[in-house]
């Protein structure tokens, strides 16, 4: 583990904590901006294993006190609303540049064959397909928009069913005017190329099919250069276990992607 990644991520989780007003209650002795920090901790060097990381933070000195395995859980839920606050942050930040790159990336709730007994989650409309790994999931499916070194800017966790195409508008809303944005062969559609453009001024280059019309020269040069960062992202949150989460309920489950997400965002800031 790297100490100095894991002081400045709590640095800036307790420094964004109070900045907005939050105090830890008088009587904890671990604070909550330690909470939080555990979790991403957690989801950076033990594959999302919370229990683990509580028996090492302590052991090495970087928690105040110690905390049990429910205490920390029921500290962790009812502190939950920061994960998402602190991304929203941190994104927007990092929402400077004119080229971005979206992909998606399958996250199972549970196996296939044990789709009709989960209680997370219930329909074919989280029954999708991985194209790249040529395999069928049940769950969700995070897509995500880039900057080029790996910086997440803005994200949408939807149902595995739903077309890549959906969330397409809402994840290119923030960008800079002017930006592009580079994708791959799913994400061709000429209405919705145009009407992003129109609304945003916001270019949607992804990788054209062999029987279409092909990009100008510099686009393809973009997609060359640019395209393949957002395959080491996704290595990366699959090394962090993004695809294997265990968690009994929707709101546990949300918090391990936060807290993934989260991890992302200081590996490439820190």
């Amino acid at each position: 583990m790297n100490a100095n990644w894991i002081i400045t991520s709590f640095v800036i989780i307790d420094d964004l904590m109070t900045a907005h007003g939050h105090q830890s209650h008088c009587l904890a002795k671990v604070s909550d901006a330690e909470i939080l920090t555990v979790a991403v901790v957690a989801a950076k060097y033990f594959n999302l294993h919370h229990q683990l990381t509580l028996k090492v933070l302590p052991e090495l000195g970087y928690l105040s006190g110690a905390i049990s395995p429910s205490r920390y859980n029921r500290r962790l839920h009812a502190l939950a609303d920061w994960f998402e606050l602190i991304l929203a942050i941190l994104t927007s930040l990092f929402c400077t540049g004119d080229i971005f790159v979206i992909d998606r990336l399958p996250i199972p709730v549970c196996r296939r064959v044990r789709a009709s007994r989960c209680k997370k989650v219930r329909g074919r409309i989280y029954c999708g397909y991985c194209a790249p790994k040529k395999e069928k999931f049940f769950g969700w499916r995070l897509h995500l928009v880039c900057t080029p070194q790996g910086l997440p800017v803005s994200f949408s966790l939807r149902p595995a069913a739903l077309h890549d195409l959906t969330p397409l508008h809402e994840l290119l809303w923030e960008l800079p005017a002017g930006a592009k944005v580079l994708g791959d062969k799913g994400y061709n559609s000429a209405a919705d190329e145009a009407s992003i453009l129109a609304d945003t001024g916001v270019r949607l280059i992804p990788i054209r099919k062999d029987n279409m019309e092909q990009h100008t020269w510099l686009d393809r040069e973009a997609l060359r250069l640019y395209r393949h960062s957002i395959e080491t992202v996704n290595s990366q949150l699959e090394k962090m276990g993004i695809e294997r989460i265990y968690a009994r309920t929707n709101p546990g489950f949300e918090i391990k992607v936060f807290s993934v997400l989260l991890a992302l965002c200081f590996s490439h800031s820190i």
